[in-house]
């Protein structure tokens, strides 16, 4: 049975700085170096987004990663795949608008994982809560190369959804980095999720910890 204190403690992990790490986007560092460096400036939450690698070696990649995340307290997220978030004992899942729906995910995974889910509008992100997501990640928030097929959304609809009730944290992600993050935040985001802004930066532990500092001191 899911023990749901549990489950909240971890989906708070979330609140903060969440990184994707996709091996498409980054330097040439691995994907364990890059996710060390950030989680060593402060990341809270990590997704494992692998487009290109077999399942197989997503796993080992995803177990490895699981064992950083707990030794640095942040949640490991695996996304799209709910198979590949049981068999790595991530924390959470993260689907999009076109993955296996949430009722069907929630099937699959283990009682005490929780799932994210990427909206764009208002009627997306109600339906997202109705059905009982963890955290909504709303997006995209500014013009982003990360990701081919993103549809913008906009500050005016977070701060629109953050009216909601009730209401999971709520993750803003697309194109954000450290010249417009204050806007995010202003905007009434829990959390802060980048990819470029860490994945491809030359110091991916520097880059970390200056937004995870305009995060802490916006909090303040």
């Amino acid at each position: 049975m899911k023990d749901s204190n549990v489950t909240k403690n971890i989906v708070n992990r979330v609140k903060g700085l969440y990184v994707i790490l996709d091996p498409e986007i980054m330097k040439d560092s691995s994907i364990i170096e890059l996710a060390k460096a950030t989680l060593s400036g402060g990341t809270t939450a990590i997704q494992l987004r692998d487009k290109q690698n077999d399942k197989g070696i997503q796993l080992k990649i995803a177990l490895e990663l699981r064992k950083l995340c707990e030794e640095y307290n942040a949640a490991l997220i695996i996304n799209d795949h709910a198979d590949l978030a049981v068999a790595s004992d991530s924390h959470g899942l993260h689907i999009g608008q076109n993955d296996l729906p949430y009722s069907y995910s929630k099937k699959i995974l283990k009682p005490n994982q929780f799932i994210g889910t990427s909206n764009n509008n208002i009627e997306e992100s109600k339906l997202s809560i109705n059905n009982g997501a963890d955290y909504i990640a709303i997006g995209a928030m500014f013009t982003t190369d990360s990701k081919s097929n993103t549809r913008p959304s906009s500050l005016s609809y977070l701060t629109e959804i953050k009216q909601l009730s009730p209401l999971p944290p709520v993750v803003a992600i697309g194109g954000i980095n450290i010249n417009n993050i204050d806007l995010v935040l202003e905007a009434g985001a829990d959390s802060i999720c980048v990819i470029s802004a860490v994945s491809l930066s030359d110091d991916p532990e520097k880059s970390t910890k200056s937004l995870v500092d305009k995060i802490q001191n916006f909090s303040n």
